[in-house]
């Protein structure tokens, strides 16, 4: 009975929740007042990679850490940062602007498909400023990728946590650095 047991577990999708520490980005803080709201589709969002035959092979679980990403670096590019839990909640806040980050795309390479010896992660984000009242000041992609040598994990689980955690920290980097440099985001910047 055991054995069965063992048999059609090793048959089922292997569940991996990306987790790992984000650190403060080292910029100047602009005197702003941002609300940022997290939408249910990127709280809950989740990827499954499925095996050649169809089969769910790997249910990956990202949602928590792409806002604990955005709670790390946040902080250290404004003045003040408010969560929102909807877009009618930024209303009263009295903020500058509401930060809306959606995920469009995930995407994930494992060694034994691509026959490479890394796990890669890449990701596609709609970055989305918006006035409390719901109005477009800019709206851009971004995108993020992370890879890891086979060797450094015992487990594809590990290998596919790290791709995707350095994928998270390279959107981290680039997001921070970036910003401003938006042509909407610096016009807005421009005209305040």
């Amino acid at each position: 009975m055991a054995a069965m047991f063992g048999i059609l577990a090793a048959c089922g999708v292997n569940n991996v929740t990306v987790t790992g520490t984000y650190p403060t980005p080292n910029v100047g803080k602009l005197p702003l007042k941002i609300a940022v709201y997290y939408d249910e589709a990127l709280r809950d969002f989740s990827y499954i990679e499925y095996t050649e035959t169809g089969k769910e092979e790997f249910d990956i679980h990202s949602g928590q850490s792409h806002i604990d990403l955005f709670n790390a670096i946040l902080p250290g590019m404004f003045e003040q940062i408010v969560i929102v839990d909807s877009m009618e909640e930024a209303k009263g806040t009295g903020v500058d602007a509401v930060f809306a980050p959606a995920i469009e795309e995930f995407q994930l390479a494992l060694p034994y498909k691509t026959k490479l010896d890394m796990f890669e992660v890449w990701i596609k984000y709609n970055m989305r400023l918006l006035t409390a009242d719901g109005e477009y000041i800019a709206d851009w992609v971004a995108t993020s990728y992370g890879k890891t040598p086979t060797e450094t994990f015992r487990s594809n689980e590990a290998g596919i946590n790290e791709a995707a955690f350095s994928a998270l920290r390279d959107l981290g980097s680039s997001f921070s650095l970036n910003f401003a440099r938006v042509p909407e985001v610096r016009d807005w910047l421009a005209s305040r």
